[in-house]
């Protein structure tokens, strides 16, 4: 399947900035699964300072916003060929070691609730299955309902409240799977939804490492495994370490973001 993507975020600030630089997480990158075709990404309001892959191995841009900015724009968009390997992404890996996927942070560190859904699965041999069945658990657990948790609501948070957003699907699953000493990521990305082109937000997911397998992709909020309707733009321990656009601003007044995102075929 052929996808199109166009990613516009824009960043207005009441007052000039006087400094602040982002970091991009927003170039896919061609693995298993899908090929990149085309993608470029463009700012407008700042300079590059560093072009790099991190530890994870995502393709990273750091910008400073022009001094005195009172907008910043940042335009991803291209095409990426996918296909349906059932959430398999298999034997990929960077740097970091597979232990270190079983480190809790401060937005996976479990509590009573978490502990408590790792001892209700069933499966106990099987890890594939035990995933599944997290899967299909969490899914039930925490009903989709934005606006009810924000960046900093940590896994326990999510599954005590019982609401959440994809972020929170994919920080229990992470959280539970650790606890089981299943090594664990997060996932950020795109997804084709079937019923709107029209987005307002990336989508996250989980995934998890199977001896055998590789990496295999969950997403608790859909309770489904990525198919070709997904596309992988950067991974991590948690929120932190994956999300598309991160950063820090000195100044005074408010910043307002507006997201413009299509995913079509």
């Amino acid at each position: 399947m052929l996808l199109t993507i166009r990613h516009t975020s824009r960043y207005q600030y009441d007052f000039p900035v006087q400094y602040a630089v982002q970091r991009l997480r927003l170039h896919p990158s061609s693995s298993p699964g899908q090929k990149v075709i085309d993608w470029t990404v463009t700012v407008h309001g700042a300079e590059q300072e560093a072009n790099y892959r991190d530890g994870y191995g995502n393709r990273t841009q750091l910008v400073r916003l022009d001094r005195d900015a009172r907008e910043l724009v940042i335009e991803a968009a291209g095409q990426v060929e996918t296909e349906d390997r059932s959430g398999v992404l298999g034997k990929v890996y960077n740097f970091m070691p597979i232990w270190l996927y079983e480190r809790e942070t401060a937005l996976t560190k479990p509590g009573d609730a978490v502990r408590q859904l790792a001892a209700s699965l069933n499966v106990k041999d099987d890890k594939l299955a035990l995933m599944h069945e997290l899967m299909d658990t969490l899914h039930s657990a925490v009903a989709y309902t934005p606006g009810t948790t924000d960046i900093a609501t940590t896994a326990e948070e999510a599954l005590t409240l019982g609401t959440g957003v994809c972020q929170d699907h994919t920080h229990v699953f992470l959280a539970v799977a650790r606890v089981l000493k299943i090594p664990a990521r997060y996932v950020s990305g795109y997804l084709m939804m079937l019923d709107s082109i029209e987005q307002t937000a990336t989508h996250a997911w989980a995934e998890a490492h199977i001896d055998g397998l590789g990496w295999v992709g969950f997403d608790a909020a859909n309770n489904i495994c990525p198919n070709e309707h997904y596309v992988r733009i950067a991974c991590g321990l948690d929120y932190n370490e994956a999300s598309p656009i991160s950063g820090m601003r000195f100044g005074p007044g408010m910043e307002s973001l507006a997201v413009d995102l299509n995913v079509e075929q």
